[in-house]
């Protein structure tokens, strides 16, 4: 038993002696990099050893800290938009201080779209056009979304406060299934909607590193999809943007509306949180919340539709039998007045006999005028069984009005429809929420798992009106990625809720 104890704190002793001589070999390093220009801290730099594996990144305020094996030691100070830098370290005491140079040379800001590795803007095969961290934090907008309408050639879609859709090279539409949209290099189309909803799930604002957006076809590196461009969403890495911030957006929407509607406020909270361990393990947290009353539709002109296309004309339900209103629903169907004339008298008709009256039409053919008097009607009437004089009330009408031609046959009449406010939700709420588990293998290949949700209620405008309530969507996506390789699989989630569409909800009431 001696011997066994006395074994294991030989050991231990051992265990201790390499950890302490490991420890004092290494050196701690920190400093702090600021911008030449502004005299600001830059965060997110990367600190590498030039010629080993250390590295780590600059905080918000652009400080670091960085173990090093042995002095002296080089490093490089590296980061989109800014000179590499090179700075010696003799004294591990010594503070290092350094100036970052901003980059103006054309073309020598890294992308990672264009062929799916990273390279210079000028070297990239086809058109790349790319929103960095300041560009999205300096967007005088309500969210990063409406940055990507200041790209070159773009065309943005705004269906409703939270759905917008991104064109390039092509007529712009609602629910462009032309363009892919990628986050996280995941394919962010709905299941159930066929197109992206960026701004519904994704990722959050806080969260969002850099915007890419190929405008040209893509399809040979994206597949499909990427007919008129691919846009590329990328979130921030826990390794590199750690720390916890937050951001509050609040306004007042509605002022002056010409449809009448009160003034209600808008809110938009945006919180994240990240952090690193020995630079082996990180892992991220983010959510943000959008509240809102959305624009309501108020045009309730009359409009002729067709196939192809519509137009407005003059007319309202008073003066219109076939008034079809722009933001009414339900009065879409309609049916020639001649034929619903026919199909009245006909179902009146068979009633009677039905009930043990006579063939009336032959009856009425001989007894009243081709245009009776009220007292012509009622004397006809009052000569039948009481049981029978309620229908032959109903029938005489339109059996005066099909013997007179009155109906023409192209003259429609329309149901009676609802106006859109009784029928949607304009309350918008949306809730998104983005974690991340990061790990390490080696220094140059990187394990995630990262989970990405979105729900909320909201309104769509596409071929039709939809309203969308408690529609959840979520992502999951597990990779394993190295400089010149990844292994990624992901799963997209999708639950309608209670969303409905509302012409057809209307069609259904009536």
């Amino acid at each position: 038993m001696r011997k066994g104890l006395r074994f294991s704190a030989l050991l231990l002793s051992a265990v201790i002696f390499s950890l302490t001589g490991a420890l004092a070999q290494s050196t701690s390093i920190s400093g702090t990099i600021k911008n030449s220009v502004t005299r600001e801290g830059v965060p997110a730099v990367t600190i590498t050893v030039k010629g080993g594996t250390e590295g780590t990144f600059t905080d918000a305020n652009g400080d670091f800290r960085l173990s090093v094996k042995k002095l002296p030691a080089v490093l490089v100070i590296s980061s989109i938009g800014y000179e590499t830098q090179e700075v010696k370290v003799i004294n591990g005491s010594e503070v290092v201080q350094a100036s970052f140079v901003p980059n103006t040379l054309l073309g020598q800001e890294v992308v990672v779209s264009a062929s799916r590795t990273g390279q210079r803007i000028l070297d990239a095969p086809v058109t790349v056009e790319r929103l960095g961290g300041v560009s999205l934090r300096n967007i005088p907008a309500p969210s990063y979304y409406e940055a990507i309408a200041n790209l070159k050639g773009v065309d943005m879609h705004t269906a409703s406060l939270t759905f917008r859709t991104v064109t390039t090279r092509g007529f712009i539409s609602s629910g462009n299934t032309r363009l892919n949209q990628l986050i996280d290099g995941m394919d962010n189309q709905a299941p159930g909607l066929n197109f992206s909803v960026g701004s519904v799930v994704g990722l959050t604002e806080l969260d969002v590193d850099n915007i890419e957006l190929l405008s040209g076809a893509s399809s040979a590196l994206y597949g499909s999809g990427g007919m008129n461009g691919t846009l590329l969403i990328n979130s921030k890495n826990p390794f590199k943007y750690k720390g916890l911030s937050f951001q509050v957006k609040q306004g007042i929407m509605h002022i002056n509306d010409p449809g009448g509607e009160r003034p209600s406020p808008y809110y938009d909270w945006s919180m994240r949180y990240a952090k690193s361990f020995s630079n082996k393990f990180a892992f991220k947290i983010a959510g943000q919340f959008t509240k809102a009353k959305d624009w309501e539709a108020y045009d309730y002109r009359n409009v002729q539709r067709n196939n192809v296309i519509s137009k407005v004309i003059g007319g309202d339900r008073i003066t219109d039998p076939n008034f079809d209103g722009v933001n009414i629903y339900g009065d879409q169907i309609s049916q020639s007045m001649l034929f619903i004339a026919q199909a009245v008298q006909s179902q009146i008709r068979a009633g009677i006999i039905g009930a043990g009256g006579p063939d009336i039409i032959p009856i009425l053919n001989g007894s009243l005028p081709a245009i009776p008097s009220a007292a012509q009607i009622n004397g006809f009437i009052g000569g039948f069984p009481a049981a029978l004089q309620p229908a032959l009330g109903q029938l005489i009408p339109f059996y005066v009005g099909l013997r007179n031609n009155w109906y023409p046959s192209t003259q429609n009449v329309s149901r009676t429809g609802y106006e859109e406010k009784y029928l949607v939700d304009y309350n918008t709420v949306n809730f998104k929420f983005t974690g991340g588990l990061h790990y390490m293998i080696t220094p140059g290949i990187e394990a995630s798992l990262n989970t990405y949700f979105g729900t909320g209620t909201t309104v769509y405008t596409g071929a039709d009106r939809y309203s969308l309530r408690n529609l959840k969507i979520a992502q999951h996506k597990l990779e394993i990625k190295a400089k010149n390789w990844f292994v990624r699989g992901y799963t997209t989630q999708e639950n309608a809720g209670g969303s409905y569409n509302a012409t057809a909800l209307a069609s259904i009431i009536n």
